[in-house]
């Protein structure tokens, strides 16, 4: 399939006529920090198993030293980026750099847009299935995540760059104290692995902090058997006093005497699995019947 640069008709796209050859600003109201290191983006973009389907979208392209390596595979990819000025450049300078990428056989599209807000179930048809990766910036990545988890029907996979201790407290099993609310909920759906840490040196500007990278791939069985909603519920309940008991922490959700007394609720939140949070999502409910 011959790659397409397809430009999105926007203004910043009808803005780039005439643009030349300049390197994007980064931006610290956005978060920005460019990778400029050809291995570390190299290796991001190995880290797509893309297991039975093609489609990809990529949040923050930036300049596109990411973007290049998931186009060397064989993908439909949506770049998505809330910076028009990186837009332009991908619309533009980014084509005529690598000309290699337009005789390949991926499709491109770029999109200047907010993840957080777009409807991504109508960026692939008849609810297609798509993974997610990118060097997200760090002070919405958790946000990503919980969109992503909204989406979980339609994105079988899940890899990219977050602030290190961001990237940890995601893969991070019980009994530690950054297992939290994002541990939790995401592998409560997903297989989360921590594949790498990644210098501030690679960056441009580079950040305060080091940046971890992660895979997360859905489980086959990834429906709950609780009411999935409840049991979000009880997580974030259970964390939002995470110092205190779940005897403690759960008093808002009105529990029965008899639940109150069991020997599971004399525990801290981050003391729990996911699987005996499910099972205590299973009591309360049954409780309440």
């Amino acid at each position: 399939m011959s790659s397409k640069f397809k430009k999105n008709k926007n203004k910043s796209t009808r803005h780039s006529e005439g643009h030349e050859k300049t390197a994007v600003r980064a931006k610290k109201h956005l978060g920005q920090h460019f990778l400029k290191d050809e291995d570390v983006a190299k290796k991001i973009g190995d880290t797509l198993t893309l297991q039975g389907y093609k489609n990809v979208i990529e949040i923050g392209p930036g300049m596109g030293v990411l973007t290049k390596y998931i186009l060397q595979k064989d993908v439909n990819l949506i770049a998505m980026d809330l910076d028009s000025e990186s837009i332009v450049y991908l619309n533009t300078n980014f084509p005529l750099e690598h000309p290699e990428i337009r005789n390949g056989k991926s499709d491109f599209q770029v999109i200047e847009g907010d993840f957080l807000k777009y409807d991504i179930k109508k960026l692939f048809a008849d609810n297609e299935p798509f993974a997610i990766t990118g060097n997200f910036p760090y002070n919405i990545s958790s946000q990503i995540v919980f969109r992503a988890l909204e989406n979980r029907d339609q994105i079988p996979e899940f890899t990219g760059m977050f602030q290190k201790e961001v990237a940890q407290r995601i893969c991070e099993k019980p009994g530690s104290k950054i297992y939290g609310i994002l541990s939790v909920l995401t592998q409560a759906f997903y297989e989360a692995e921590y594949l790498f840490t990644v210098p501030p040196t690679v960056f441009n500007p580079p950040p305060k902090v080091d940046s971890g990278v992660l895979r997360l791939i859905r489980k086959e069985e990834y429906g709950l058997p609780c009411n999935e909603k409840y049991f979000f519920k009880v997580v974030k309940t259970a964390f939002g006093q995470r110092r205190k008991t779940l005897r403690n922490s759960l008093k808002t959700l009105q529990l029965s005497d008899e639940i109150r007394e069991m020997e599971i609720l004399s525990k801290r939140p981050e003391q729990l699995s996911v699987s005996q949070f499910i099972e205590l999502t299973l009591l309360i409910e049954k409780m309440d019947e």
